[in-house]
């Protein structure tokens, strides 16, 4: 009994993980329903976002005696890079197929591991080395129709690549920024700055602002309040309960059902090839995240 109850919090943290990595795999989907611009549309996700991550950092936060100070640094570097992180993600989901754009933004933790490398002198595994050559090789199978097709599709295959970069900068200010701050604080705050930053890029940028009609809203408060607020903050939770390296080879998890909804939602085809190409890279994600 005793060890049924020690394992009962674990197997929730679990749930909740796969939970979150449901939810966040909807976004590409709410993105290609929204009709306004692929900015317009990353803005709205985090600005109608923020009064529920702060509702969600004042519970954090109450009743606590001390709190910890806030690096203002990082965490105004976190919400730069995720700007640019959704921003180009959101590009990249109108240009080429939702597989293949959430495929290429999961190099993200591959550059993590690069830049802890090139950046701050960390060792790289042999079996980094192995995943990161293998997912390498998927990507190229992934890709190749893209590159016969040219255009649009081989565009949006290189911004989902950018975007993986930015994601991995992203991640980098956050770990800097963690330290005993709470995730709630934390993600209240960058997720304002990004929406500031945001703000600007989405009026100048082509498409429309505002929704063209009220059923608009509907595909921005699913970004805002499925993708951006449930399902980041069940993986929070998660997380803090659960080994990160379980954790993030399980959000894999998240490609993969963003990949089955386009089917079944947009009536988005997989190819042989486009198969064969993301079981490649989720394995070479998959080995690089246990070597990192």
């Amino acid at each position: 009994m005793v060890a049924a109850d020690a394992a009962r919090p674990r197997t929730i943290a679990f749930v909740a993980l796969l939970a979150g990595a449901a939810a966040i795999a909807f976004a590409p989907i709410f993105v290609r329903l929204a009709d306004t611009g692929p900015v317009a549309s990353a803005f709205w996700r985090t600005a109608l976002a923020v009064p529920f991550l702060w509702f969600w950092a004042h519970l954090a936060e109450h009743g606590r005696t001390e709190r910890a100070p806030l690096p203002a640094g990082p965490i105004a570097l976190a919400g730069f890079f995720f700007a640019g992180d959704l921003a180009v993600w959101h590009v990249s989901i109108l240009f080429t197929s939702v597989a293949n754009s959430t495929l290429l933004a999961n190099f993200a933790p591959i550059f993590v591991t690069l830049g802890g490398w090139l950046v701050l002198g960390q060792r790289v595994t042999r079996l980094f080395l192995a995943g990161m050559l293998t997912a390498l090789a998927g990507a190229t199978v992934l890709i190749g129709p893209s590159f016969a097709a040219g255009g649009r599709a081989l565009a949006g295959d290189a911004l989902g690549v950018v975007t993986a970069v930015f994601y991995g900068a992203y991640m980098l200010a956050i770990a800097f920024a963690r330290g005993s701050a709470s995730t709630a604080a934390i993600m209240a705050r960058s997720t304002t700055i990004t929406a500031l930053v945001l703000f600007p890029l989405a009026l100048a940028m082509p498409g429309a602002f505002w929704p063209q009609r009220a059923a608009g809203w509907l595909p921005l408060l699913g970004l805002a309040l499925v993708c951006q607020t449930g399902g980041q903050s069940l993986i929070a939770y998660a997380m803090r309960i659960l080994p990160a390296s379980f954790s993030s080879v399980s959000l894999l998890a998240q490609p993969v059902l963003a990949t089955v909804y386009a089917w079944l939602i947009l009536a988005e085809p997989i190819g042989a090839a486009q198969a064969a190409g993301a079981a490649i890279v989720l394995a070479g994600i998959y080995l690089a995240r246990r070597g990192s």
